[in-house]
């Protein structure tokens, strides 16, 4: 059987890293990234196969350079996963909740943790994992700063967990998508996830093309907003939907949107799993 290249953001530790480890099989040779951009982009230059990166939290939001990064390299996403995420702020072995005031992290899990980081009045630095964070504060070995990262990163770099779950919410959950260059046949599709170019900016275009797909009783879960780049103000749709790509209504959906000269691209038609 041949080896999947599979990249992830690094280093080692980080959520990204678990979830990758849990959906793909043991006949996986592994890569670690230092961005979600470079993750995205080694699919792109072919140097793996596929990704796991996160698109979505479920207190801090959508993560914008996961999606910027999908359209940039126009990627296919080839399964939806759900992670539950528990964040612990973290520090070196002399260190206390209270001689901490400033913690590292990457900007969702930051996001995640809003109110403990107020009432402790914590300054915040950005890191481009979890994982980095910890490094940095290993390396640091000062005991006025921490890391919000996960159990098994304070365990890989020998840190101590200064308080657990600090995330805002008990039910965290972050979604994972596992991404490739080319459409790949799934059989199972629960969901389509397609990308719309507006044919001109009007008032309620956005809502004349969601009507196509309430009148064809699709439901919507989850729709994204980013610039086209082309001129301040004017915007492109990501749309995900509870109809697989080849359900009669979403081909429909599609013709109708076309025939309204809008421009759709399907960026991937895939089922979800719970890790």
């Amino acid at each position: 059987m041949k080896m999947i290249r599979v990249a992830y953001l690094g280093p080692k530790g980080t959520f990204s890293e678990e979830a990758a480890h849990q959906y793909f099989s043991s006949d996986t040779t592994w890569f670690m990234y230092e961005s979600i951009l470079d993750v995205l982009e080694a699919v792109y230059n072919g140097e793996v196969d596929k990704c796991i990166v996160p698109i979505e939290n479920s207190i801090a939001g959508n993560i914008h350079m996961t999606v910027d990064g999908l359209l940039m390299y126009n990627l296919r996403i080839e399964a939806d996963l759900i992670f539950k995420v528990s964040l612990h702020l973290i520090g070196n072995q002399d260190s206390e909740i209270h001689t901490i005031n400033k913690v590292y992290s990457i900007s969702p899990a930051i996001n995640q943790c809003r109110d403990f980081i107020k009432k402790h009045q914590y300054k915040c630095e950005y890191t481009d994992s979890t994982a980095k964070a910890a490094q940095f504060v290993k390396a640091s070995n000062m005991n006025h700063i921490a890391a919000i990262a996960s159990k098994s990163v304070a365990d890989e770099h020998g840190l101590k967990i200064l308080k657990s779950e600090i995330q805002d919410n008990a039910m965290n959950h972050t979604r994972f998508i596992s991404v490739g260059k080319d459409a790949a046949e799934v059989k199972e599709q629960e969901k389509t996830m397609i990308l719309i170019n507006p044919n001109n900016e009007y008032p309620g275009v956005l809502s004349s093309i969601l009507n196509v797909f309430s009148a064809l009783g699709i439901n919507l879960t989850w729709i994204e907003s980013r610039p086209t780049g082309k001129k301040l103000g004017t915007y492109r749709f990501l749309i995900e939907s509870e109809a697989g790509q080849n359900d009669p209504r979403m081909e429909k959906a599609i013709k109708i949107l076309e025939t309204f000269e809008h421009e759709v691209q399907i960026v991937g038609s895939y089922s979800t799993t719970i890790l």
